[in-house]
């Protein structure tokens, strides 16, 4: 999954797609790069964002939806309001990435089960202003494990199909970098809750923090290893920002984990 931001203010590559040609561009070098999934999004939910009006959000991203569907690149909008998207299913997009996990926005989740379509619930605790200073646990594997199984229970009562459920245990998101590693060191215990893992660690401070390197562009050695470890312990779905070197990382990994199944 190709990360596709059309915010000015973004973590990592904010202001860099906010015109709709530029974003468009990028969303199909994505693709080509090997990208299933691009992931539009028009709100900036890092630690200390604020909250985008619906109107706002909807008039960067829709454009971006409706030109790259219209040229098959399979699309999911990363939102947490659902008049966003329900306008940016009508566009053309395909799936729905909630890092709220269909809490923010009480018209979310029915609207996601009258729809029928995919949805990727994610874990935070509070929103982008909060969720740091919620960032507290005895055991952040069990609780997160948790706090989704009871998310997935809402899901599923409000309508939505298990089978229609992807899980992202929110990297970074109310988890300072020893709760982020411990989270990824746990991924098969959250694979257990028996949906898809997506894993974003892409650019994250976290990598920052154990590699020591401040600037977010430079963190891509440290997005891949931590990347493929993700994949060994169980994530289905990786959610990067550089398609083509995760891409690439991915083919020698997965060449080489044969390899080694294979007897001498």
């Amino acid at each position: 999954m190709g990360i596709l931001n059309t915010t000015p203010d973004s973590f990592s590559d904010g202001g860099a797609y906010r015109a709709v040609g530029d974003a468009v561009a990028a969303g199909l070098a994505m693709a080509a790069e090997g990208a299933d999934i691009v992931d539009v999004g028009g709100e900036s939910t890092q630690p200390g964002a604020p909250d985008v009006p619906p109107a706002i959000e909807q008039a960067r991203i829709l454009p971006v939806v409706r030109e790259l569907a219209r040229q098959g690149v399979l699309i999911s909008v990363d939102t947490r309001n659902a008049s966003t998207m329900a306008a940016a299913l009508d566009a053309g997009a395909m799936i729905v990435n909630d890092v709220s996990a269909l809490v923010h926005d009480p018209a979310a989740a029915p609207l996601v089960a009258r729809r029928g379509c995919p949805v990727v619930l994610m874990h935070m605790r509070g929103g982008p202003t909060t969720m740091q200073a919620r960032a507290v646990y005895s055991d952040v594997v069990a609780e997160v494990a948790t706090e989704l199984r009871a998310r997935l229970a809402d899901a599923e009562h409000a309508g939505i199909r298990r089978d229609a459920i992807a899980i992202d245990p929110g990297v970074g998101f109310a988890k300072d970098a020893a709760q982020s590693v411990a989270i990824l060191r746990g991924l098969p215990g959250l694979a257990a809750l028996g949906c898809p893992l997506l894993v974003g660690v892409s650019r994250k401070s976290f990598i920052g923090a154990v590699g020591r390197v401040p600037d977010a562009q430079g963190r891509l050695p440290g997005s891949l290893a931590a990347a493929l470890f993700a994949l060994s312990r169980g994530a289905s779905i990786l959610r990067v920002h550089d398609v083509a070197a995760t891409v690439q990382a991915i083919r020698v990994w997965t060449a080489l984990a044969g390899a080694a199944d294979q007897p001498a």
